[in-house]
């Protein structure tokens, strides 16, 4: 049976989970929300990392050529810009609002370095599982600019870029048939209120990056502080209410892959065998 948009149940915070600030590639500062010891993952979602910082020292060093397979990855700009290169030969700069969603499939290695010494940089970087018929797949890239990332104002107040699912039947550009995703950057003016579904079965969590907000309504209502991750449940149709002064968030949401997984750095396999044979492939040139 299908449920509809009048049934739903509201969505609630089944608890919240701030970040912990790390260093990753070659020193660059940022704040780890999902793959740390807090949240370790959210199937099929493996990492979520916020970068953002004035000082050019903590983003300088990059990320110099490193592997992965197994896994997306999706870098979303918010300011500054990074230059990525792979060994197929690929190659591009993100700008604020650029997206690109990076399916590693069987193995590439690649960097992701500043294209800039001063000024503000500022993204995130949201790690998304892939099931085990297309770990092996072919490496592909979905980059768009951010003049192709659609933009609604789907209540007073609101402001919401698409870069995946559907907001008022305007889609975004990312698609994958595996997970389904759902990924929403949401612009609150003070007190504005916006409620959206959710696709069924889903699961979804919304992180504040600015301001604050309250997830939820009645007595399950929570209020989401900044730099705090919500993990949502218990329902389909999630409301948003922000507090005095301007909030914004990232709403994700994907299909859960329900498979086993074994993690080792940059590789994501079902099996110990396919892990170690990962490292064997990447150490004998084969990515």
């Amino acid at each position: 049976m299908t449920t509809t948009a009048a049934d739903r149940r509201n969505a609630r915070v089944n608890r919240l989970v701030r970040g912990e600030a790390t260093s990753d590639g070659a020193g660059v500062r940022l704040t780890r929300v999902i793959g740390g010891p807090a949240l370790p993952d959210l199937d099929p979602f493996l990492l979520l990392d916020e970068f953002g910082t004035d000082r050019p020292e903590d983003y300088l060093a990059g990320f110099p050529d490193h592997p992965h397979r197994g896994f997306e990855t999706v870098t979303y700009m918010l300011d500054g810009r990074m230059r990525h290169k792979d060994n197929h030969g690929n190659e591009g700069v993100l700008v604020p609002g650029g997206v690109q969603w990076m399916t590693a499939g069987r193995g590439l290695v690649h960097s992701e370095m500043p294209e800039q010494d001063e000024g503000r940089m500022r993204g995130f970087q949201l790690w998304v599982n892939l099931p085990a018929s297309a770990k092996m797949s072919e490496p592909k890239y979905q980059e768009f600019a951010p003049g192709r990332i659609p933009q609604v104002e789907p209540a007073p107040g609101v402001s919401v870029k698409v870069i995946a699912g559907e907001v008022d039947g305007t889609r975004g550009p990312i698609a994958q048939p595996a997970t389904d995703p759902v990924y929403l950057d949401i612009a609150l003016e003070p007190g504005a209120v916006w409620s959206h579904d959710l696709p069924e079965g889903h699961n979804a969590f919304a992180y504040a990056y600015e301001g604050e907000a309250t997830v939820g309504d009645g007595e399950d209502a929570r209020a989401l502080p900044t730099q705090t991750l919500a993990v949502l449940g218990g329902g389909e149709r999630l409301r948003l209410v922000a507090g005095a002064t301007p909030a914004r968030l990232i709403l994700v949401a994907g299909r859960p892959l329900r498979e086993p997984v074994a993690r080792y750095g940059p590789f994501v396999m079902n099996t110990k065998q396919e892990l170690m044979q990962a490292f064997v492939d990447f150490q004998e040139g084969r990515f």
